[in-house]
């Protein structure tokens, strides 16, 4: 195993901040109370104001929420409400759910039967426009905003005017344990049903305190976020929803992270210093937007999937910024890892801060080994293995799937799945998903990487909708078959082939020409992602038509 210090050379462990919907409140009722926390093109609220609504809305929540009803979904795009419905459900104490209006309807009821949602916190537009028919009872916000009452503000006006302890203290907030289950967020579906992870007071605290802490995120920074990642996504959750609002940062929030025209208007007119967004949607804002657009811009931060060095060149010669690489999974609440550029580098460490093409390494209080996938042992310095991660960023488990998580949970450490390698300033770099791997004849043959070969072979570009994908599926002689899908090509199979060769790409590694089958679209999530689970399905179809 690599040495799991830190650039400084000390691998130190984080005291944990305030539950999050503690710090919140604090913030928004004393250093924050007159300064504008949270925004979206239609609304804008102080802290305080904020604080009043969110109270607001809490006991408007509880004549609506039986008292034993934990789970509560909500299906409301990032924008000022969505915020407020958020603090006010875990002000009361409930288990926040928010699901994601990207996936079918069937897979969103199967979610909401899973977790046990009784009622979902929605709109009347956002049912429309995703023709959603959710299985449970639904409460309107338009409804809720116009049932709220003369008596109704006054009452949360004169809580909100009460000491910061005694506010706790009213709402039972004073009785919470950091092990109580704060959020249930759904993992991607990528490679099946999506599962409920539960992320506790403690994940989400140590996590932002950890990530925070990195970067230097304070209310005396005077940074603010651009929030358009949407609260399902685990990067979103905790990032512009959550750290936002423990750390007395002013958040800026649209609906869709692709509707570049009111993301140009709220950066014009609130100037964020920082945002965080997915490769997918930084490739959007690089084709469409001005330099000026970014100016206030001094962070940008990038996961969920690889960013491209030419992807951080683009960045930084149209903007003058680099993005910054950092890699997490929804069971780590996320960020497990990090680069720093330069300018954030608030510690004064010596060494590489950043590489490109790496995640990161490691941040102040997660740990993380690399083990050889067949000895379990600790792999040595670059030797590719699967990543383990241990910290109090690491999830109490899957909603309702004891088994699945003693699967992945061993003595506190979390396999992510993931194959990676760790250099000798303990950078990490990503090799794959163990699932994006087939093994022939003996041999992991990685997806991903013959995915890249095959765009080069084709010419396509990394900032473009993906043209191709590789999976695999079982096959009777070699244990596995490379699959390819794809929408179009600029050569001939043959020529493919011969293309490959001349790469020095192994022969094990070069799909027959009976394995590329052609479809209309390369499925994708609605992160951006590719839907490993989808491609497998069509593979599969594909090979049995062969």
């Amino acid at each position: 195993m690599v040495d799991l210090k830190l650039v400084a050379g000390v691998h130190e462990e984080p005291s944990l901040d305030e539950m999050p919907v503690r710090a919140m409140i604090r913030f928004w009722k004393t250093e924050c109370a007159k300064k504008m926390v949270i925004a979206d093109l239609q609304t804008e609220l102080t802290g305080f104001k904020a604080l009043v609504a969110a109270l607001v809305l809490r006991r408007k929540f509880r004549r609506l929420l039986a008292a034993d009803e934990k789970n509560v979904g909500l299906l409301i795009p990032p924008c000022v409400p969505s915020v407020l419905a958020n603090a006010a459900l875990t002000m009361d104490s409930r288990v926040t759910v928010n699901l994601n209006y990207t996936v079918s309807p069937d897979v969103l009821n199967r979610c909401i039967k899973k977790v046990g949602i009784r009622h979902l916190v929605t709109s009347r537009k956002v049912l429309e426009k995703f023709n959603f028919d959710p299985e449970c009872d639904v409460i309107f916000l338009e409804d809720v905003k116009a049932s709220v009452t003369a008596w109704d503000k006054v009452s949360a006006l004169a809580l909100a005017m009460l000491p910061v302890s005694v506010i706790f203290r009213k709402l039972g907030l004073d009785r919470l344990d950091p092990d109580d289950v704060m959020a249930i967020l759904f993992t991607s579906g990528s490679t099946g049903m999506p599962r409920g992870v539960m992320l506790s007071h403690k994940n989400i605290a140590g996590n932002i305190k950890c990530f925070a802490d990195l970067y230097g995120f304070t209310v005396q920074s005077g940074d603010s976020m651009l929030g358009a990642l949407p609260f399902f996504h685990s990067f979103g959750f905790t990032g512009p929803l959550w750290t936002v609002l423990t750390r007395g940062l002013s958040g800026f929030y649209h609906v869709s992270p692709l509707e570049y025209r009111p993301i140009q208007r709220l950066c014009r007119k609130y100037q964020p210093t920082m945002f965080l967004g997915t490769p997918t949607f930084l490739r959007t804002y690089a084709r469409r937007m001005e330099r000026e657009d970014l100016a206030s811009v001094k962070l940008v931060i990038t996961g969920g999937e690889r960013c491209t060095k030419e992807l951080a060149d683009e960045y930084e010669n149209r903007f003058g910024i680099r993005p910054t690489q950092g890699y997490g999974i929804t069971e780590t609440a996320p960020v497990i890892s990090a680069n720093v550029p330069e300018s954030h580098n608030l510690r004064g460490w010596a060494g590489p801060l950043s590489k490109d093409e790496s995640v990161g390494f490691p941040m102040p209080g997660i740990q993380v080994k690399v083990l050889d996938l067949q000895t379990g042992e600790p792999c040595g310095v670059n030797e590719v293995g699967m990543a383990w991660v241990k910290g109090n960023n690491v999830m109490k488990g899957y909603y309702g799937e004891p088994e699945k998580t003693a699967e992945v949970i061993k003595d506190g450490w979390y396999c992510t799945g993931d194959l990676v390698r760790m250099d000798e300033d303990n950078f990490i770099f990503i090799a794959g998903r163990m699932s994006r791997f087939a093994k022939i004849g003996g041999e992991m043959v990685p997806h991903e990487g013959l995915e890249d070969m095959l765009n080069q072979v084709l010419g396509n570009k990394a900032e473009e909708e993906p043209k191709i994908c590789v999976t695999s599926v079982s096959d009777p002689k070699k244990g596995e078959r490379l699959v390819v899908l794809y929408t179009e090509l600029t050569c001939s199979l043959d020529e493919i082939s011969e293309k490959l060769k001349e790469m020095k790409v192994p022969n094990l590694w070069i799909p027959g020409k009976d394995s590329y089958f052609q479809v209309d679209a390369i499925p994708l999530l609605g992160t951006g992602k590719l839907n490993l689970f989808e491609i497998h399905e069509i593979a599969k179809k594909c090979v049995k038509q062969d």
